[in-house]
C-alpha cells in the first residue's frame, strides 16, 4: 500500500503544480495579473478537491499525528474525498470535456486531474482504506464542502464576472437555471455518497462474516 499511496500522491502534486505553472505562464505571456491568475487557480472545485486528495494521501504516510493528519486520515474524511473526486471526474468527462480542446502540457494536466487521480483515489479508497461504520446520514453532512464552494463561486462570480463553471454562470444561464443545476449536482453528491456508504457497509459486513 505505501508504494501505491506514494505514487498516487506524487502524481497528484505533480498535476497540481503543472496546472499552476500553466496558468502562471499564460498570465505572463498575456500580460495578465499573476496574482489574479493564482487566485483564479484556487477558485476551481477541481483544484481544491485534488489538493484534498493529495493531502489525504500524503498525510497517510507522514505527519499522521498532526490535527490535519488525523482529520484527513479519518474514515469519514477519506470517504467524503472519494465522493468529491468521483464527482470531479464524472462532471468533467460528461459535461465539460467537450467544451474545449486542450493541447500539450494542458492536456497532460487535464488527464491527470480529471481522470487519473479520480480513478486512482477511488481505487485507493475501495482497496486500501479500512472500512468502518459509516452512517447513511453522512452523505448529507458531506454536502457542506460543495455547498460552501458553490456559495463562494457564485459570490465571487457576481463580483468579478468570472464563474469557474458554465453550469453556475448566472450571467449566462440565469439564476433559476443555476438553481436547477445546483439541485442536480447536490443530488449527484448525495447519490455517490450513499453508494460509498453502501460499499463501506457491504465490505465491513463481508469482512466480519468471513472472520474466523
Amino acid at each position: 500500500m505505501p508504494l501505491y499511496v506514494s505514487a498516487t500522491a506524487l502524481v497528484g502534486w505533480f498535476a497540481l503544480i503543472l496546472q499552476l505553472y500553466i496558468i502562471v505562464s499564460n498570465a505572463i505571456v498575456n500580460n495578465n495579473s499573476v496574482v489574479s491568475s493564482i487566485i483564479k487557480y484556487f477558485s476551481y472545485f477541481t483544484i481544491l478537491t485534488n489538493i484534498l486528495a493529495a493531502l489525504s494521501l500524503t498525510l497517510s504516510l507522514i505527519m499522521q499525528s498532526s490535527a490535519l493528519g488525523k482529520f484527513l486520515r479519518s474514515a469519514s474524511a477519506k470517504a467524503a474525498i472519494a465522493v468529491y473526486i468521483i464527482i470531479v471526474g464524472i462532471v468533467y468527462n460528461l459535461v465539460l470535456r467537450q467544451l474545449w480542446d486542450p493541447k500539450g502540457l494542458q492536456l497532460i494536466a487535464d488527464i491527470l486531474l480529471h481522470q487519473v487521480i479520480p480513478i486512482a483515489y477511488t481505487v485507493y479508497w475501495v482497496v486500501f482504506v479500512p472500512k468502518s461504520n459509516l452512517e447513511w446520514k453522512q452523505p448529507f453532512i458531506w454536502l457542506i464542502y460543495p455547498l460552501l464552494y458553490l456559495l463562494y463561486a457564485i459570490i465571487r462570480g457576481a463580483v468579478t464576472g468570472h464563474y469557474p463553471y458554465p453550469f453556475i454562470d448566472v450571467s449566462q444561464i440565469g439564476f433559476s437555471k443555476m438553481l436547477v443545476n445546483t439541485l442536480i449536482m447536490m443530488i449527484a453528491f448525495i447519490s455517490i455518497g450513499l453508494l460509498i456508504v453502501g460499499i463501506d457497509k457491504r465490505k465491513k459486513h463481508t469482512k466480519l462474516h468471513h472472520k474466523p
